[in-house]
């Protein structure tokens, strides 16, 4: 069994590891020497799972405090095989394509008072529905991915897990709930999808 004991620093405008980090983080998909794509790092956590399983990791995040901060986490624990970008969603990786995408979305119906107002929103604001990012990633998420690939996300029951389901079977991916967990109000799901 593979040591997963990290060193984990957080910061106030990073969001910080949950049960929906390690619901994607302990059920990675991931086998040696596949190429890998995190995309909204975070603390870089799940970025850490995946290298442990395979040297070719790249972690993207919108919000640079995240970027900092997971860089940090990667130097506390003597990671040196992840590949860090700064961007929005698939923007730093453009013309590129990987074996594995993997993203815990921002997945919570933000009504426009609940906006944060600093860089943390990123990590919730699924906009009114919970979509709004969940979509962007979706139409684009074919086109990084290669032949047989994967895509591993983190949703909630909130923001519509058959819509989900629907938009990657209309991609041509096999796709499942894999696991779920009940908390409070709210299923938090994590969907695998296979590209066929």
């Amino acid at each position: 069994m593979i040591n997963m004991n990290f060193i984990i620093n957080t910061h106030e405008n990073v969001y910080v590891p949950a049960e929906d980090s390690y619901l994607l983080a302990e059920n990675l998909e991931i086998e040696s020497g596949k190429s890998v794509l995190e995309i909204g790092t975070g603390s870089g956590i799940v970025a850490m799972y995946a290298s442990k399983l395979t040297d070719e990791v790249t972690a993207t995040d919108i919000n640079f405090d995240a970027i900092q901060l997971a860089e940090s986490n990667f130097k506390a624990n003597n990671i040196d095989n992840i590949e860090l970008l700064f961007g929005n969603l698939f923007e730093p990786v453009k013309d590129r394509k990987f074996d594995v995408i993997l993203f815990n979305t921002p997945y919570l119906p933000t009504e426009e008072g609940e906006v944060i107002d600093d860089n943390l929103n990123y990590a919730f604001d699924g906009g009114l529905n919970g979509r709004k990012v969940i979509d962007l990633f979706l139409n684009e998420v074919k086109n990084h991915l290669n032949d047989g690939g994967i895509v591993q996300i983190i949703q909630s029951s909130l923001s519509d897990n058959d819509e989900t389901l629907n938009m990657l079977d209309e991609l041509g991916f096999i796709a499942e709930i894999a696991k779920k967990e009940h908390y409070f109000f709210e299923d938090i799901v994590l969907i695998n999808g296979y590209l066929i």
